[in-house]
């Protein structure tokens, strides 16, 4: 881990196009600005992890789970021919 030492309105600049600036600091909290990209994500790390752990759930649904689903959905249209 790189770790730098910032004043309130120094910047730190991340690859060519990403530009964190301190904002404020009050106590032991930290504002900072980022500027980047819009097809950039920022997310703060727990919002991250809480992403990424319900991405992994939802990945490992079984295809019996998801037919068990779609049997019990009322507006579930079987693709295919209709009778």
């Amino acid at each position: 881990m790189l770790v730098l030492t910032r004043k309130v309105g120094e910047k730190i600049v991340v690859g060519n196009d990403i530009v964190i600036t301190v904002l404020k600091i009050e106590g032991n909290s930290v504002k900072i600005g980022i500027e980047a990209p819009k097809h950039v994500k920022i997310l703060r790390e727990e919002l991250y992890e809480e992403l990424k752990n319900e991405n992994i759930k939802a990945a490992s649904v079984s295809k019996d789970d998801l037919k068990e689903v779609w049997k019990n959905d009322k507006g579930y249209k079987r693709p295919g021919p209709s009778s």
